[in-house]
């Protein structure tokens, strides 16, 4: 039997390096203020129809949807802002407090085609701000970004951003850009030509190489923003100049989900040399009341966790798992049978204790114990209990001390608590 095309497993190996990363971000978001949240993998389909874009490539080709014995329609969740929005309408947070900082980490689910660094199951690490229509929300989120990048040693670390206009500007952009495409439409894709009527914007996010170069004089949204827009853009961009973030203004950059408005962005690395997107985020106002919920500013991003992973491989070695503090060498069936009493107590003394119980000989259990590189080995054959003292062999200096049965646990806990 074999993993799913597209799925994997993350090895013992491997792990060490993930968790450094999830360790770092969740000391960072709850410094910031942000709550941890556990959203369900299923969703009814129309969720993420609604939220995301029926015209979307999520929607049409990407997502894992099934019908169950009812004939409910349902999705694996392909992303989380939709999820966490329809929690916080159900479960009514908007009326107690109606700015909530959120943040989560797990797996999502896209039908694409895997290659190096992408997975049909991969994991994101998302955070989302509720109830703030300030910009400065916008900078602090692409701040907190850069901040967690540079705290796991990624290097130049660039924020692409866009202003995506609203209801109130959008209209005016997307007649311009309707003119442009007719005059370019016989360069397009059959995609791109049936989103023509239904959801232009999308067309701007369009990977075909013979697309992106018809569209590289496509109209801006910048240049049809409100005032409001416009102001709004303008802080963003004078706040992270302030903070010293480095940022360029990206024209290109729509992202490819229909919820955005106003600001969006990409954060980008050299760290492997050559530009690289790990996150990408943005502003979403619409959204909550369009699920069902009152007008409520949000906003947010995604992290690319097996991105990240990929890109830290390159330049930091996995962290050391933490080490074996003792191993114990039980010969016999009375010692193996004290042994794993031993064990048992000083594991819940938080001391890292392992044995083997297939009755090895000496030489092969010290052979063992070098292997799970122990910093000390504990012997106890028919002659140390016989004496009521085994043997604590210090496994670097090479150093032995004999200790009694009676005090062995907490003389043990006393030399590994010092």
């Amino acid at each position: 039997m074999q993993t799913i095309r597209g799925f994997r497993d993350i090895l013992p190996e491997k792990i060490c390096l993930w968790q450094k990363v999830e360790k770092e971000a969740k000391q960072l978001f709850e410094a910031f203020g942000f709550k941890e949240i556990r959203i369900p993998i299923l969703e009814k389909t129309q969720l993420f129809a609604r939220s995301i874009g029926e015209v979307t490539d999520i929607v049409e080709k990407e997502m894992y949807t099934f019908a169950d014995r009812k004939g409910d329609k349902l999705t694996l969740r392909p992303e989380a802002t939709a999820s966490i929005v329809r929690s916080y309408i159900q479960h009514k947070m908007y009326a107690t407090d109606p700015i909530r900082k959120f943040f989560m980490i797990g797996p999502m689910f896209r039908r694409e085609r895997p290659q190096k660094g992408r997975y049909r199951q991969f994991y994101q690490i998302d955070a989302e701000i509720f109830g703030v229509e300030s910009a400065l929300i916008d900078s602090l989120l692409i701040f907190l970004l850069n901040e967690l990048f540079k705290r796991l040693g990624l290097t130049g670390l660039t924020a692409h951003i866009n202003s995506l206009g609203c209801p109130e500007c959008r209209p005016s952009f997307q007649k311009a850009l309707l003119k442009f495409i007719e005059s370019k439409k016989d360069r397009l894709c059959e995609n791109c030509i049936r989103r023509m009527d239904k959801n232009p914007l999308r067309i701007l996010d369009c990977k075909v190489p013979d697309c992106k170069k018809a569209l590289v004089d496509a109209p801006a949204t910048l240049d049809h923003l409100c005032r409001g827009c416009e102001d709004h853009f303008n802080t963003v961009k004078s706040t992270l100049e302030k903070q010293k973030v480095d940022f360029i203004v990206d024209k290109s950059l729509v992202r490819g989900l229909d919820y955005y408005t106003r600001t969006a962005w990409e954060i980008q690395t050299t760290t492997l040399g050559a530009q690289s997107a790990v996150a990408g985020g943005g502003r979403y106002d619409g959204l909550v009341k369009e699920l069902g919920g009152p007008q409520t500013p949000a906003i947010g991003f995604a992290i690319g966790f097996d991105r990240l992973v990929e890109v830290m491989e390159q330049i930091d070695k996995a962290p050391e798992p933490h080490p074996l503090d003792l191993f114990i060498v039980a010969l016999g069936d009375e010692a193996i049978e004290k042994g794993y009493h031993w064990s048992c107590e000083l594991n819940q003394a938080d001391i890292r204790t392992e044995m083997d119980f297939r009755g090895k000989s000496l030489k092969a259990l010290m052979k063992r114990a070098n292997k799970l590189a122990a910093r000390y080995v504990l012997i106890a054959g028919e002659n140390e209990l016989t004496q009521n003292a085994v043997i604590l062999r210090n496994m670097n200096t090479k150093e032995q001390v004999s200790l009694h049965l009676e005090t062995l646990i907490p003389e043990l806990i006393k030399i590994f608590k010092k």
